[in-house]
């Protein structure tokens, strides 16, 4: 039979095969997803399974380990005598705690707190201190920075003990079978240069103080170059300055400095240097590198570092007669009581009360030379007319005394009676080493001068 797909009922015949082949296609595709999904799932749960084999391994031993029961084992209580071992008297001592303690003295400070801090409390070490010749020295002479070592046990009984009363010396307290003593000791100081170096931000000491400098040796830096730099108005931030110096040091420790061995100043670009040396009577002079004496006849400044408030002048306004007069010295700004110092060998011509000066004290110098001192608060004990006095002697203490407007010195400076200015006045200089002297000056000079060069000017750190 021949198929007509015009016949009507062969065409519906056809849309319905149609239509079955489609939606057959359409299930064939979503089972084949799903047999792909389902095969995906089941390697990832063999991947999950093998994965997981090394954790039943560790479970499976803990499953299978002999388990402690805490709770089944019996207790029993068990009791005893048994004797102290008996102690030997001769060493019952020796496990007694033992404590030192070391403090340095505060400006605030007594016996008591000093004490108290060192935790000696026992009543008899106290009574000792206060009441023995040597011991209670050490109430009278706490200076600030002074340094106390003490021994006590855990009651605070005192067992030794030790105060620095000078720099080399010591007073030193020991507990004895009869009680307490005391004795004074001298320390052996080991002497070990020192070198360091600074730069100026904006003064002396403050440089000095910046690079671990004690004050003592910049005032000795400032009077060794003060012939060449006035350091209240010559300054400038950037100038350098290297110093060696003696340190005294007690089992490593600095005890004290001393003088200055050698020092070099950079001032404005310009180079001064100077070299220690010891004269025959052992005193330290100062001298160029080449041998030349640094040391003046005449100190220019008799104050320790300080400030101009008036310099010398022809004309000058008088601030308290309030006219136009000659200022014939120049005049030091000072706190009232600072120390003055004479300029130069001398005797003591004049000291007492002198009209607008004020307390004055006037010196005669060699070669026709006076100095004046004015305006003074007070003088020096024993200071009278014809008695010598030496360069850098403490003669007198700054003042207001006479027409002054406030704390200040007036010093003058007097060649065969006419005033010349402290400040420019040209000061003869001691004459050069010779001889010996200089030979084994120049040998020292050379080991000096190559320690300085060690501290560059890159170098400006501390060297102990």
């Amino acid at each position: 039979m021949k198929f007509n797909e015009s016949n009507p009922h062969n065409k519906a015949f056809n849309y319905f095969a149609k239509e079955n082949l489609a939606s057959a296609s359409a299930q064939n595709a979503i089972l084949t997803q799903i047999a792909h999904k389902a095969e995906r799932k089941l390697k990832l749960r063999w991947i999950l399974a093998i994965s997981c084999l090394p954790l039943f391994g560790i479970y499976t031993a803990f499953g299978i380990a002999p388990q402690t029961l805490v709770g089944n084992v019996a207790t029993a209580i068990v009791v005893e005598e048994t004797g102290l071992p008996q102690i030997n008297n001769s060493v019952a001592g020796a496990g007694e705690q033992h404590f030192w303690y070391r403090e340095r003295v505060r400006r605030d400070d007594t016996l008591n707190t000093v004490l108290t801090r060192l935790n000696v409390l026992n009543r008899d070490a106290l009574d000792f201190i206060r009441s023995d010749d040597i011991a209670k020295e050490i109430a009278s002479s706490l200076r600030p920075n002074r340094t106390f070592e003490a021994q006590t046990d855990v009651e605070g009984n005192l067992i030794a003990l030790e105060y620095q009363l000078s720099d080399g010396q010591y007073i030193a307290i020991k507990q004895t079978a009869d009680g307490y003593e005391a004795s004074k000791a001298e320390r052996a100081l080991e002497s070990r240069p020192i070198l360091k170096s600074a730069k100026i931000n904006s003064s002396l000491f403050g440089a000095a103080d910046a690079a671990n400098i004690p004050e003592a040796i910049a005032i000795q830096i400032a009077e060794l170059f003060e012939s060449e730099i006035d350091f209240n108005t010559d300054l400038r931030r950037g100038d350098q300055f290297k110093v060696i110096y003696e340190g005294s040091y007690y089992q490593g420790e600095l005890i004290k400095t001393d003088k200055i061995l050698a020092a070099e100043f950079t001032n404005n670009g310009k180079t001064y240097r100077a070299i220690g040396f010891k004269d025959a009577a052992g005193e330290m002079q100062y001298y160029t590198p080449e041998g030349k004496s640094l040391h003046k006849s005449f100190l220019r400044s008799p104050l320790e570092f300080t400030r101009i408030s008036s310099g010398f002048s022809l004309g000058r306004f008088h601030p308290v007669l309030q006219t136009l007069r000659a200022h014939k010295g120049t005049d030091f700004a000072a706190p009232t009581g600072t120390g003055v110092k004479a300029a130069g060998d001398a005797v003591v011509d004049f000291v007492g009360v002198k009209g607008g000066y004020g307390n004055v004290i006037v010196l005669k110098h060699d070669n026709g030379v006076s100095t004046v001192y004015g305006h003074l608060s007070r003088f020096a004990s024993g200071l009278q007319k014809g008695k010598k006095v030496s360069q850098g002697e403490m003669i007198g203490y700054v003042g207001t005394t006479g027409l002054s407007t406030g704390p200040h010195l007036h010093y003058e400076f007097l060649v065969n009676g006419v005033h010349r200015d402290p400040m420019t006045v040209a000061l003869p200089k001691d004459n050069a080493l010779s001889g010996q002297d200089k030979l084994a000056f120049d040998l020292q000079s050379q080991q000096m001068t190559a320690q300085l060069n060690l501290l560059g000017s890159s170098n400006l750190a501390a060297l102990d």
